[in-house]
């Protein structure tokens, strides 16, 4: 037990001191994301995070969708948070809300503090209230509205919610400590007015409540015990044991914040990837050069490789930033033993095997996974005429090039020896056929020992391949300048990020493939079929990860 305990992440010790001191008699934890773009790498930590602990405390676990800002907030958001949330294997069950669910019960609570004397109506612009707040060593100034009646400001909170105001006229502000050392709590705007339609309510208010109002609220509804957020909020959490305990609410959840996930040089910020949707540099929030989740699932990562991440991440209080290289890592370690290696030419040449007779097709045996034979094993059509890669073939190779060039013999995988015999070129000089010759004797598997070849070399059968639309990805910030242009805050874009190969053949066992299917690719990496313009007429592509990295696991 002693040995479970030290496994434990920090966040695991507090719930276990608070179930052993009966806080709480149960644990209930939530993803509570704001509808207002897509989910990205970061948030699946936090998503892992909270389900993992409601699972490890036979809890419960809830999606909530704090929707309070109605000029931000879409519906598309909400449908691809909860296809990314579903498909990463956090199980909200019935337990799907929406904040805006208890704008009755927040309004309510609104109306208790002004009876307590602990809020009140302002008519301070928001530069005016900037001025009154303070810095961070000097305290701020009472408002000239802070003293107002508890009489006054539960009309002019009624004449908010009725609509006789403008937006921005008017803010309702909880009434705490303007001297405070945390400007948080200098008399904080509870309540707006806004005049705007809401996806959820229509537009049944038009005062909407302030985000740190209005969360320890719907966790405090929702009977929350444990409310996991990142380290940002650290200083936010006086104000949320404020509005729990002055609302009256008990149980009381109770707030606990840990380091957000940092990836190198990516983008996650929602405004810049907005922009780079709406400008045409990527093909929507789920382009798979991004690490919105939607691009992870569309590129081909899975939800096993992302899990693996976030758990070799671990849980801290110390902000760090991770290599994207590790992402890359888990998987690779994922799907190298899952999924079969298939062959696919993605420069291709022709290979003419002269004295391989003219029409005849056999078909050789191949192992889907030699690291796993539980794979099985398929068919591969040989002929007469195959594709290999450009690079597999050489006029005048330097030393130690061990694949094909006139007079050469390497092995075809799979199949036979080929010696090079001759080649044809185009009016430029580049290499459009190989001529060569095969040894019959040199069958894969017949146990041929006669002699050997340092060479070996992947292939397709011409009249059985299939063409495919093949994408190669790098990253999409220039690594060596970093994410972000320190003159004017622009991004620094790899210009070569996207590499499109139409002219590529794989081999025909794609065939009954389904888009989101992965492959590693013998020599090339891995690949997907891509989601979205795959179709089994055009079949594309999209590299997941190359087979090399130089990430080493720490030990």
């Amino acid at each position: 037990m002693a040995e479970e305990a030290v496994s434990r992440n920090f966040i695991e010790q507090e719930i276990d001191k608070d179930l052993a001191e009966g806080v709480y008699t149960e644990v209930c934890t939530r993803f509570p994301p704001e509808p207002n773009g897509y989910l990205h790498i970061g948030h699946a930590k936090s998503i892992l995070l909270n389900y993992g602990l409601a699972e490890k405390y036979n809890g419960t676990f809830h999606l909530r969708f704090d929707d309070t800002n109605p000029t931000k907030e879409d519906m598309e958001f909400v449908e691809s948070i909860k296809e990314d949330v579903k498909w990463l294997g956090a199980d909200w069950k019935d337990h799907l809300y929406f904040a805006s669910d208890y704008f009755d019960i927040m309004y309510e609570c609104a109306v208790k503090l002004i009876k307590k004397g602990k809020a009140f109506v302002c008519d301070l612009s928001a530069e005016e209230m900037r001025e009154y707040r303070g810095t961070l060593t000097e305290p701020g100034k009472n408002s000239p509205y802070r003293d107002r009646s508890v009489e006054e400001n539960l009309r002019l909170f009624e004449e908010m919610k009725e609509g006789k105001y403008q937006d921005g006229e008017k803010v309702l502000r909880a009434k705490i400590d303007m001297a405070s050392p945390n400007i948080n709590m200098r008399d904080p705007v509870i309540y707006r007015v806004a005049h705007m339609t809401h996806h959820n309510t229509g537009d049944k208010w038009c005062i909407y409540p302030m985000y740190d109002f209005a969360h320890p609220i719907e966790d405090a509804v929702e009977k929350i015990t444990h409310s996991i957020c990142t380290l940002e909020f650290e200083d936010h959490r006086p104000l949320y044991d404020w509005v729990v305990r002055e609302c009256e609410f008990d149980p009381a959840p109770r707030q606990i914040e840990f380091a957000k996930l940092y990836l190198t040089n990516v983008v996650t910020g929602k405004r810049y990837i907005k922009k780079l949707v709406m400008d045409g540099i990527v093909d929507g929030w789920d382009d798979p050069r991004l690490v919105s989740i939607a691009a992870l699932r569309r590129r081909g990562f899975t939800p096993e490789s992302i899990k693996m991440f976030v758990e070799l991440c671990g849980v801290s209080k110390s902000q760090s930033s991770v290599d994207y290289a590790m992402l890359e890592y888990c998987i690779r370690e994922d799907l190298k033993l899952k999924k079969p290696r298939m062959m696919a030419i993605l420069d291709p040449i022709k290979l003419v095997i002269d004295n391989y007779p003219e029409g005849e097709i056999e078909y050789l045996d191949a192992d889907n996974n030699l690291e796993n034979p539980e794979l099985g094993t398929r068919k591969l059509p040989f002929g007469r005429e195959l594709y290999i890669e450009r690079e597999d073939f050489m006029i005048e190779p330097p030393k130690k090039y061990f694949r094909l060039f006139p007079g050469n013999e390497v092995r075809l995988m799979n199949a036979y020896f080929v010696r090079c015999e001759s080649y044809e070129t185009d009016e430029n000089g580049n290499v459009t056929v190989v001529h060569g010759t095969y040894d019959p004797e040199t069958k894969c598997g017949t146990g041929f020992t006669g002699r050997k070849v340092k060479g070996t070399i992947h292939w397709v059968e011409a009249s059985h391949a299939r063409q495919a639309e093949i994408r190669l990805y790098e990253n999409l910030v220039d690594e060596e300048k970093g994410v972000y242009n320190k003159e004017d805050g622009s991004l620094n874009l790899n210009p070569n990020s996207l590499e499109v190969r139409k002219n590529c053949f794989v081999e025909d066992s794609f065939g009954e493939a389904l888009a989101g299917d992965s492959f590693q690719f013998v020599r090339n990496g891995y690949f997907c079929i891509d989601s979205k313009d795959s179709t089994p007429e055009n079949l594309v592509f999209n590299r997941i990860v190359s087979l090399k990295s130089s990430f080493k696991l720490p030990k």
